[in-house]
């Protein structure tokens, strides 16, 4: 029989990548508005730059749902370079991670010489620390234009949970919040699965979120 304080696999929640689920702060407004700008992008494409839990990936699911691109991976570009016909978005992640840098010259060239289409990149690393070898690519990346996303602040923190506890109706104690924001980490993913691991336990127990089920609740998502 499980313990009370273990986590079952089933409370680790999907990610919400729906529109309605990004919260906006200083930390991803400005992202979010050149994200938001497309088709009309300078040369056709966006550099999307920010840390593992600042919204990297939910911003690029959000411009995707829009955009119905193609998805190849950073590393077959050059099998998709035949499907990127006028009209063709296309997304390609973790450039940062090692990219067929030919293809991605002849993918980007083609968004700058081709108004319909268009490239979103991604990458956890400022451009300053990819390992791109060939010149032309790298001068080509150097005027991109880019989004940058900061790691997750109190502030956008504050609202994920402050939201979470009310959909849910949870009852929480004054400071509680300040105390999770004081040890947590930096993720809108971490704060869902906590707060849904606090909800399940303050159920189980009949009482309200209390600083020692925080506590309690961070040690066991920190195993």
């Amino acid at each position: 029989m499980k313990k009370s304080g273990q986590l079952p696999l089933d409370l680790v929640l999907e990610p919400d990548y729906r529109a309605e689920a990004f919260e906006v702060t200083e930390s991803n407004a400005a992202a979010l508005a050149l994200v938001d700008r497309w088709p009309r992008w300078r040369q056709g494409h966006l550099l999307l730059v920010g840390p593992a839990g600042s919204g990297k990936t939910h911003l690029s699911h959000m411009w995707a749902a829009r955009a119905c691109p193609l998805r190849p991976g950073a590393g077959m570009l050059s099998r998709a370079l035949d499907q990127v016909e006028r009209g063709v978005a296309v997304l390609v992640e973790d450039c940062d991670h090692g990219v067929d840098e030919d293809a991605l010259f002849h993918l980007l060239n083609r968004a700058a010489n081709d108004a319909k289409v268009t490239v979103l990149m991604t990458a956890g690393k400022a451009l300053e620390s990819w390992p791109i070898h060939l010149p032309d690519l790298a001068s080509r990346l150097h005027a991109s234009e880019t989004a940058v996303l900061h790691e997750p602040d109190d502030a956008l923190l504050r609202q994920v949970m402050e939201k979470l506890f009310r959909d849910r109706r949870m009852l929480v104690s004054p400071g509680v919040i300040e105390y999770l924001l004081d040890r947590m980490e930096r993720s809108v993913d971490y704060a869902r699965n906590l707060v849904a691991w606090l909800d399940r336990e303050a159920l189980v127990r009949k009482k309200p979120v209390t600083r020692t089920l925080a506590r309690e609740g961070l040690e066991i998502l920190s195993t």
